[in-house]
């Protein structure tokens, strides 16, 4: 009794030096090595500022900007809340903002259907990339406002259109922050 008693103990004390320390610093010094970018949250940096991560969405109100999809996480892009609003397609509080959305878009760009995306949230309510249809859409203001032509916006927006993966995963896609901060060096110049 004493014998498997101690074995036990030993195994435990083993199991979580082995399991619970060793293997997460072997693991996390090897993703520093390997992979600095990724495991640090790739994030993005502007004259030594920290201004955000590729990974996590945020929010552009300013009609100056791509605008990101609405967000359900907490107060909007709350990472510590991320989750979807788990309202039902029949619930009348997401058929009212939808629909104000929809206006508040068609608004911006009249008699263009509004892609879905900017006006429904993702599963984790921290999508940072919006679809391209989306970002086209947004051509005609950013184009006004910044006093561009549509097809020099439209240049921009293809040169940020990220691909499917290996050519089968996921979808074509926009990453708003990166499209963001393309569209401020263009029009800062």
């Amino acid at each position: 009794m004493k014998k498997n008693l101690l074995i036990a103990v030993l195994m435990t004390i083993t199991t979580t030096i082995l399991l619970g320390i060793i293997y997460p610093l072997v693991v996390t010094a090897l993703a520093q090595v390997l992979f600095h970018e990724k495991a640090n949250g790739q994030l993005i940096q502007k004259n030594g500022d920290l201004i955000g991560s590729r990974l996590i969405g945020q929010p552009f109100v300013s009609d100056k900007y791509f605008h990101s999809r609405p967000s359900a996480a907490g107060n909007g892009y709350d990472a510590a809340n991320s989750s979807g609003s788990n309202l039902g397609p029949t619930n009348q509080k997401l058929i009212d903002r939808i629909k104000s959305d929809t206006a508040t878009a068609q608004a911006d760009n009249p008699n263009t259907p509004v892609p879905i995306d900017l006006v429904t949230t993702s599963g984790s309510g921290l999508d940072p990339d919006i679809t391209p249809a989306a970002a086209l859409f947004q051509i005609p203001r950013i184009a006004r406002v910044h006093d561009l032509s549509e097809d020099q916006v439209r240049a921009l927006v293809q040169s940020h259109i990220l691909q499917r993966q290996f050519a089968i995963l996921g979808e074509p896609r926009v990453n708003v922050l990166q499209l963001n901060l393309a569209l401020d060096e263009k029009t800062a110049k």
